[in-house]
């Protein structure tokens, strides 16, 4: 099996790093986590409790969620398009409202037991050769732990709590949003409490996982500590690396992209 499995807390630059790792192996990279923002996203919508178990499970169970490639004309940094119901929730998942549920929202069973079955079939045939892509990559909470147990390399990215909020809120700063670093560091470390502390697949490394600290490092050093692990355990090579701008970051547009997990789930 090609898969890669890249668990982590929030911030701790899981997306950002698997996105990389998917370039430079020609791997589908797939992000869970915009499975759960995106029913978070859909009961504030929606006017529903995030404590009604229940009618969270159902929104999860119903709730038609598209994932593709970002167009020509997105110019905006997204590493995907998000899509609910035909609307465009890329950014508004990743608002600060959604961001003080998502965990809640994560913690649900019915949730969890309704995603965790489309996240394990997506691993299972991208991670088989059955798909276009030579592998994927698969970044979570509980991806190494509870959906893709078996995959051969399993990655768990770790970095101050400090350190990932000023993460959150400068990419909310960027992104032209007011943002309260005070705020969004006790929403973060509520997050954190309630990811490692939730009865269904609680957040934490897996026992054969490779733990990585990302906090003073680029994301591209983190992704060449990862690329010969890659190496060792699935036995593939990775391209060459795409052209880096003053900052170590990717140029964009620079070099093949990875796939992206497409279609509605």
């Amino acid at each position: 099996m090609n898969a890669i499995t890249i668990d982590g807390p929030a911030a701790s630059g899981k997306s950002t790093v698997g996105y990389l790792v998917g370039q430079r192996l020609d791997f589908l990279f797939f992000d869970t986590g915009v499975m759960y923002r995106a029913v978070a996203w859909a009961i504030l919508d929606r006017g529903i409790d995030s404590a009604d178990i229940g009618a969270v499970g159902r929104v999860a169970g119903q709730l038609p969620i598209g994932v593709k490639a970002p167009g020509a004309d997105a110019g905006d940094g997204r590493q995907a398009t998000i899509h609910v119901g035909g609307v465009d929730v890329t950014w508004s998942i990743r608002s600060p409202r959604v961001d003080s549920i998502v965990s809640v929202v994560a913690a649900n069973r019915l949730v969890r037991e309704a995603l965790s079955r489309k996240q394990r079939l997506i691993g299972l045939e991208h991670g088989s050769g059955a798909a276009e892509e030579a592998g994927v990559v698969m970044v979570g909470r509980d991806i190494g732990t509870v959906v893709l147990p078996e995959a051969p390399l399993k990655i768990y990215l770790e970095a101050p709590l400090e350190e990932r909020a000023r993460r959150r809120f400068r990419e909310l700063v960027e992104r032209g949003n007011e943002a309260d670093f005070a705020r969004i560091l006790d929403d973060m470390r509520l997050r954190d409490q309630i990811d490692s502390e939730r009865a269904v697949a609680p957040l934490r490394p897996a026992r054969d996982a490779y733990q990585i600290r990302t906090d003073g490092v680029s994301a591209v050093e983190v992704v060449e500590q990862i690329l010969p692990l890659a190496v060792k355990h699935l036995g593939v090579a990775p391209s060459s690396p795409r052209k880096q701008g003053p900052s170590g970051d990717s140029s964009p547009g620079a070099g093949r992209d990875c796939g992206i997990i497409a279609g509605s789930f």
